[in-house]
């Protein structure tokens, strides 16, 4: 008997501790359940204030009671199509398909598009890295772009000059809720006659012109994980106003199985398929979609009223013929106006039990993308340099945006001294 060889997969590394200073952030800094060191509303210390998490007092439980005393647990069932149908008609589209996550429904979107090897996609350097993993699933290229400074989306004038014979699609994502500059993506992608796939998982209810996030392009497509507007744990879809997108995509999610006999394959196929237990959560979540959009809503605009002024911390925008639903609340910090970094604030922060994130790491500076990269990209790398977001979630109350403003201030006025 030969000895097997040694084949398994090894971790790609990186350093850019010298040729990126300041960009990588370290370990997540240690969470503590200490009494903050400022004056709070009373029952406020010795707690986490989580960067994010579900919202699930509605009629999650009783849904998900009622899939499993029908029998119907996998994927058939009827919550399956009512939360179909409901996402369709809130996103403002004909069809959707449900699936596995967001991450799956944008590999659906690039099959069912027929992008494959050859074919080039134009993504955001600045995204979570799923956007660019998924257009490798599809066996293409992605292509990387850098963004707006001020909103951190896809930057239009940069697309255009991205493009080459083998460009297929562009993917905008609609960054921490708000949307892209869609007027000026749509008339590229028409002039060009390319595909536009919207990146919308974290943009449920976001609009551009009184249209939706994900009925603007050719498909958009949703993450319902766990920190998104709406949850089913994991999960996602597929949303278009093209029959024969919708067709395909639900072929192909479903092992690509033939109508006129079972197991009988013309396509690759994939299986990405909800379950019924994970679409009665879903069916729970869009009865209160507008609830949670307004909270975030109304959050975010308590953040920036209390960080007003506060010298080197840039808040997030909404412009003007566009709804930003804050997915995350995201700031900005100048280290030197402000007296701290962004590592700095963060540690500061979770000594009091605040959580936080970075910004995306951008994609050029990814270790399994970087040397194929190329390019300069000096937007997304100041967004993720100087980029954190504060707790976001539609559960947050005013006392909880209250204690996190109140920490901020006193830490820059400690930093200050």
């Amino acid at each position: 008997m030969g000895q097997k060889r040694n084949r398994l997969l090894e971790p790609r590394d990186l350093d850019l501790s010298k040729t990126h200073p300041g960009i990588i952030p370290g370990r997540e800094p240690e969470l503590r359940l200490s009494i903050p060191r400022i004056p709070v509303s009373e029952g406020a210390g010795g707690r986490i204030i989580p960067v994010c998490e579900p919202v699930l007092d509605g009629n999650e439980a009783a849904y998900v009671a009622r899939a499993v005393s029908s029998g119907w647990i996998s994927s058939a069932g009827k919550f399956i199509p009512e939360f179909e149908e409901r996402f369709a008609a809130f996103c403002g589209t004909k069809y959707a398909v449900a699936c596995t996550s967001g991450t799956t429904a944008l590999h659906l979107a690039f099959a069912t598009l027929g992008i494959g090897p050859g074919d080039e996609v134009i993504v955001p350097t600045f995204t979570m890295i799923a956007t660019a993993n998924a257009v490798r699933y599809a066996g293409g290229t992605p292509v990387f772009v850098d963004s707006e400074p001020e909103t951190g989306n896809l930057d239009p004038g940069q697309v255009e000059r991205a493009i080459t014979p083998r460009t297929k699609a562009v993917v905008p994502i609609h960054t921490y809720g708000h949307p892209a500059d869609m007027e000026r993506l749509l008339a590229i992608c028409d002039k060009h006659g390319l595909y536009l796939v919207e990146d919308a998982a974290e943009a449920h209810g976001a609009e551009w012109k009184g249209r939706r996030a994900g009925s603007i392009g050719d498909v958009g497509c949703f993450s319902f994980y766990a920190n998104k507007i709406i949850t089913t744990g994991e999960g996602g879809m597929l949303v278009t106003d093209s029959p024969d997108v919708a067709r395909i995509a639900r072929n192909l999610r479903d092992h690509a199985f033939s109508e006129e006999r079972h197991f009988w394959h013309k396509f690759t196929g994939y299986n990405y398929r909800m379950t019924n237990l994970q679409a009665a959560v879903g069916v729970a979540q869009m009865e209160r979609i507008d609830s949670f959009v307004e909270a975030r809503r109304r959050n975010a605009a308590r953040y920036t009223a209390g960080l007003a002024g506060l010298p080197g911390l840039s808040t997030p925008v909404e412009k003007p013929g566009f709804k930003n639903v804050f997915w995350m609340y995201g700031i900005r910090l100048d280290e030197k106006a402000f007296g701290l970094g962004r590592d700095g604030l963060r540690r500061e922060l979770a000594e009091r039990g605040i959580e936080t994130r970075t910004f995306f790491i951008p994609m050029h500076l990814q270790p399994i993308f970087f040397k194929a990269a190329g390019g300069e990209y000096p937007v997304a790398e100041e967004l993720c340099r100087r980029g954190m977001y504060l707790p976001s979630a539609s559960s947050l109350t005013s006392s909880d945006v209250d204690l996190v403003v109140e920490a901020i201030r006193d830490i820059h006025a400690g930093a200050r001294r």
